[in-house]
């Protein structure tokens, strides 16, 4: 999911995970990143290996398309998924692979936890499809970008939320000291209850609060509004121990193949996908479920991961300037042994 849990699932504040946190100062803590490249994965896995993944939506996508038995190595299933989670999680060496956009592996790198990106996905349509839209409170008086400037934005340090409010404000040629950037957790609810409050007077709303806050605050004005930016990255991510150890590499693989599968399942039975996920599993309403289907659009597994490694340089350049980080070379981040595996696993699967 990556394309789903993020929108849906409560993650840890910031203030609780000081990995996330980093954006205000600069680290010296900044991770060694062990190549791997020259690491062989094993062409099988052995029985009884065992890794722990957090990928709650994968889960459930496997287990209605009747796959998870099928996996060929143990699975130990941990619910929880995004950047402040994994990290945690990462850090206690009691998770070997997670689901998260693509800041939280920057953020990692400039706290000292070396990390890999094995898997990534987009949207094939992403400026019409977006993962967020900005939400505006009500009498703001916010209806274009540039209109942001000596406003209140909510910000999440360290997640895709708060590197989006930064390239918005880029993009409409302000910066940090041209608005007041409000710290809060982007989790459940707060956010949209934060505008309606007016605490804020902007912040970024995602999934089915894409919806929910206009129909509940439109009558007194509050509205969401396009950023017009790419904000679609989602990957599988791994400490890079786990992806050091060959076994653990190898599951590491075989798992990409039965997530990128899932990934085709979801988009190719909806109605499945609505009920057991969005509705059994989410508590969602069958309308919000059909809605977030809507909006997803449709995924985007690529075999080269070149353009993304270059969008995501753009990413890190900006937040280093904008936190007074250290630059650094972003495809460090990436594991290239895995470049093809999710993109070759779907086209196996299509022949007959």
């Amino acid at each position: 999911m990556p394309r789903h849990t993020p929108l849906l699932t409560a993650a840890l504040a910031c203030t609780l995970l000081l990995s996330g946190c980093a954006d205000n100062t600069t680290s010296s803590t900044t991770a060694d990143s062990k190549n791997v490249a020259h690491i062989k994965i094993p062409d099988k896995v052995k029985a009884g290996t065992s890794i722990t993944i957090g990928a709650p939506d994968t889960q459930v996508a496997l287990k209605l398309s009747g796959q998870i038995k099928k996996l060929p190595f143990k699975v130990k299933w941990a619910n929880i998924s995004g950047g402040p989670q994994c990290s945690e999680a990462f850090r206690a060496h009691s998770l070997d692979l997670c689901a998260s956009a693509e800041i939280p592996s920057i953020h990692a790198h400039w706290t000292g936890l070396d990390t890999k990106l094995v898997a990534a996905e987009f949207r094939k349509d992403p400026l019409k499809h977006p993962v967020y839209e900005l939400g505006i409170a009500p009498g703001a008086h916010i209806d274009t970008l540039a209109d942001l400037r000596g406003k209140k934005i909510a910000y999440s340090p360290g997640q895709a939320q708060g590197a989006l409010v930064l390239r918005i404000l880029a993009k409409a040629g302000l910066t940090k000291k041209d608005v007041q950037l409000v710290e809060l957790p982007s989790t459940g609810d707060v956010y949209p209850t934060a505008l309606g409050s007016h605490q804020v007077d902007a912040a970024p709303l995602g999934g089915v609060n894409i919806k929910r806050y206009p129909a509940k605050y439109g009558k007194d004005g509050g509205k969401t509004i396009p950023h017009g930016l790419r904000d679609d990255p989602a990957h599988l991510w791994a400490p890079t121990a786990s992806v050091s150890d060959p076994q653990k590499a190898a599951a590491i693989r075989e798992f990409i193949k039965f997530w990128a599968r899932s990934e085709m399942w979801i988009e190719q039975h909806p109605k499945e996908w609505i009920d057991g996920y969005y509705v059994k599993d989410q508590g969602l309403t069958r309308a919000d479920g059909e809605y977030l289907v809507k909006q997803n659009g449709q995924v985007d597994i690529p075999d080269d991961w070149t353009p993304a490694i270059a969008r995501q340089q753009k990413t890190v350049d900006l937040l280093a300037k904008e936190t007074g980080q250290k630059k650094f070379d972003t495809g460090i981040l990436f594991d290239r042994r895995y470049e093809s595996v999710a993109a070759d696993a779907i086209a196996k699967a299509g022949k007959p």
